[in-house]
């Protein structure tokens, strides 16, 4: 396998392997990336965490070494009450926030619907001057790539907009503007196996970008969703309540028994994909007020969102 030195370039089959080390392991060389981006910019480094599962685990390992290292928390405003409740019981927490909210991001930009990609090649689509990217976005490169799902054409008449600009605006800008101010560097949790954006970072990149235009490090980058949990479970860490308890099934893998995964309350990326009850579905019960909220008309001072998931087909009663 290939050195992780800042210039090498990764395999699919690299990352495999990582992916199947055991945990013990991947938590000395998480550690291991963890210090070599510390070390690099003089300890001005901070964890962007966001309250859930995975920035947890990623926060415990970097205070293991570094107990006062910074955390930074972006307060998007759509995080689930139990979240908020977790952040603000820890200590050491900077908490940014937007300057827009998302009512006015997807009124301005669009709503967040399949998935990153595709509301990003609907957007350029409906409002590109350009004919060469206009024909890329409908009709693909000769591999037939980097355009809209023939499943998802229609969408671009939507009598609504749709954009990829929220997670930017409301999350990722707030972040920034912390670490041009503090001249910091960011450490995140994010994992390639969550998309295969992120796996084709991580193939370019490794763990520590140090050469990006961004610089930013994803030292968990070949973990696994049950390597999170594993290690929740292992070294009882806490963790918010939304997830519910991690439970073992019959095969001796780990889940748990509330939400899986927890980031913008009101974000429809792969909602369209979920089995019943769907996320909002569970929201009506759970979160009745912030269903409420997300499922008016905005002529009713509410989000909109349930004509857009009626558009898209997707349950939400």
């Amino acid at each position: 396998m290939k050195g992780y030195d800042r210039i090498s370039k990764y395999t699919s089959e690299d990352l495999k392997t990582m992916q199947n080390w055991s945990l013990e392991r991947k938590i000395r060389v998480t550690q291991l990336r963890i210090m070599e981006w510390y070390e690099r910019w003089d300890g001005k480094v901070y964890v962007s965490f966001s309250g859930g599962k995975d920035s947890t685990v990623l926060l415990d390992l970097a205070r293991r070494i570094y107990p006062d290292i910074d955390a930074v928390f972006s307060d998007t405003g759509l995080e689930y009450p139990e979240i908020r409740a977790f952040v603000k019981s820890l200590p050491n927490i900077t908490v940014v926030k937007p300057e827009m909210s998302f009512k006015d991001v997807i009124q301005k930009y669009g709503y967040p619907v399949v998935s990153k990609e595709q509301s990003s090649y609907i957007q350029e689509y409906k409002d590109t001057k350009s004919d060469k990217l206009k024909e890329l976005r409908w009709n693909g490169n000769e591999k037939g790539m980097w355009k809209i799902s023939e499943k998802w054409k229609y969408l671009v008449d939507a009598p609504f907009l749709i954009g990829d600009k929220c997670c930017d605006i409301i999350k990722k800008k707030p972040l920034s503007k912390y670490g041009k101010e503090t001249g910091k560097h960011p450490i995140t949790a994010v994992m390639a196996c969550e998309s295969s954006r992120r796996k084709m970072n991580w193939l370019k990149n490794g763990c520590n970008a140090f050469e990006s235009s961004k610089p930013i490090s994803q030292p968990m980058s070949f973990w696994l969703e049950q390597d999170v949990l594993r290690y929740l479970n292992d070294f009882q860490i806490p963790y918010s309540k939304i997830y519910g308890e991690i439970l073992g099934d019959e095969n001796g893998g780990l889940y748990t028994n509330g939400e899986e995964r927890t980031g913008c309350m009101f974000c429809m990326y792969g909602v369209h994909a979920e089995s019943e009850p769907n996320r909002f579905q569970r929201m009506k019960s759970t979160h009745p007020k912030q269903y409420d909220y997300c499922i008016r008309p905005v002529e009713e001072n509410g989000l909109g969102i349930g004509k857009v998931l009626d558009y898209i087909g997707v349950p939400y009663e």
